[in-house]
């Protein structure tokens, strides 16, 4: 049985003491610490206590995996130790978030921005994915009549989380810029608003055209989009941490909200909202010019690269591409691919734990394939894996085999942010997804016994 008071003692001085700690909070699996000085940290000592998966340092923070029930109870003693607290505030009174941003580079920083954006809206994307994968088996298999009241409902349902996505994205936004995230959740309405046509679903329907003062403004709603209710947003929190400067005291409550609304809803329709859009588009037919011309060559080369990529962080920005691709075509063929390297790494640990004759290691690769397979694919990258080199390649050869295929086979998403098992719930073909499951396992796994490792000392 984990003594998980013993641990947290021992982190402490293992870290360089509890002044080197600035920040501390946990997600599912690991302890999240941004760190003053990381040249103090004991990093082979703290990868040998109990409980201990892996350790590892990447955006801005020095994260110890604990696996899932076991990282929660030990920040219970280790955060009074450090002097953090639930509420993820770090002893100064700033949030974890802003002390781990403050480590990162500028780019690091944007990923992680978006990250912070797109993640809390991720369950209302799932739920409407899965709504949309049920609803076609309902009309593939004719289980339902289209014109019942069933169908219809659960179509609503289906459809709702994309026509006020720029609500939602409004509110996530305005809270991550510092401004007021109701006040966002107002201008993510405005884009909205019944009185502009909405694009969602409708492909030959022509807007009025409003003229505001010798311009001619587009009635065409933002349902579904994502770009330009973010740069909307941006500029809105902008306004209003300006306005609050000069606003005095006694009418700020008033005034300011009165203002922000008024100039960035003038700016979001006139200017901001129809730049974004035309950016959105943009980027969405560069990557279909991309997928549709090099086709498996690409989900080749993305499949095999991804886990790299999350070592920068910069995957963390994804999901607003993601989001993008499913307003504007209506499904998202780059999870299938993010999947393909996920799975590919539990296949490659899977391995590991076959071969290697190290006691410790064996207890870790398990459940950190299993967690891989699940989509969580950090316990295998940085407790197994990365460790040792090789099996990192052989899962980058597993997740470009599996990568090919499901984009050899047009595998698309209805949602983002689920990988693995789960994404079953989310494939528009479970078939062929479960094909390039066992590709991307079976192709890591035979990759990392080919190119073997060197096994540690102890």
């Amino acid at each position: 049985m984990m003594n998980y008071r013993e641990v947290a003692e021992q982190l402490v001085p293992l870290l360089g003491g509890e002044n080197n700690v600035v920040s501390a909070t946990h997600c599912a699996t690991r302890l999240r610490l941004v760190i003053d000085d990381e040249s103090q940290i004991d990093k082979s000592a703290i990868e040998e206590l109990d409980g201990v998966k892996g350790a590892f340092s990447s955006s801005g923070q020095f994260q110890i995996i604990f696996g899932t029930g076991n990282v929660n109870k030990v920040f219970e003693h280790f955060g009074p130790l450090v002097g953090a607290s639930v509420e993820d505030k770090s002893p100064t009174g700033e949030t974890h978030s802003d002390a781990a941003k403050r480590k990162m580079n500028p780019f690091a920083r944007f990923a992680r921005t978006l990250s912070n954006i797109f993640v809390p809206i991720i369950p209302a994307i799932v739920a409407a994915g899965m709504l949309m994968g049920l609803l076609g088996l309902m009309r593939t298999y004719k289980w339902v009549d289209p014109e019942s009241g069933l169908f219809v409902m659960l179509d609503m349902f289906s459809s709702a989380a994309f026509i006020i996505l720029p609500i939602l994205i409004g509110m996530s936004a305005a809270k991550e810029f510092g401004a007021n995230g109701y006040l966002g959740a107002v201008i993510g309405g405005i884009m909205t608003h019944p009185a502009l046509l909405n694009p969602w679903g409708l492909a030959d329907a022509q807007p009025d055209t409003l003229d505001f003062f010798g311009f001619g403004v587009e009635m065409l709603g933002y349902q579904g989009t994502v770009i330009p209710v973010l740069l909307t947003v941006y500029l809105m929190a902008k306004i209003e941490k300006g306005l609050r400067k000069i606003v005095p005291n006694t009418v700020d409550l008033l005034v300011t909200p009165f203002l922000t609304v008024i100039f960035t809803g003038f700016t979001a329709l006139l200017i901001v909202g129809p730049l974004g859009r035309v950016l959105g588009n943009g980027i969405t037919t560069v990557l279909d010019v991309v997928y549709n011309t090099a086709g498996p060559i690409a989900g080749l080369i993305f499949g095999g690269l991804y886990s790299t990529i999350v070592l920068t962080g910069v995957h963390h920005s994804f999901h607003a591409i993601e989001a993008e691709l499913l307003s504007n075509i209506g499904g998202n063929y780059l999870l299938p691919i993010w999947a393909m390297a996920n799975v590919a790494q539990g296949g490659a640990t899977l391995a590991v734990f076959f071969k290697t004759k190290n006691k410790k290691t064996k207890e870790i690769a398990v459940p950190a394939a299993v967690s891989a397979f699940l989509g969580i694919t950090e316990p295998a990258i940085f407790g197994v894996n990365l460790k040792h080199r090789r099996p990192f390649i052989g899962a980058a050869i597993g997740g470009a085999l599996g990568g090919a295929y499901v984009v050899f086979t047009q595998v698309t998403a209805n949602g983002i942010g689920l990988t693995g098992i789960p994404m079953f719930a989310i494939a528009q073909d479970p078939l062929n997804y479960g094909i390039g499951f066992i590709i991307a396992v079976a192709g890591a796994f035979a990759a990392t016994l080919l190119l073997g490792w060197k096994e540690e000392a102890k």
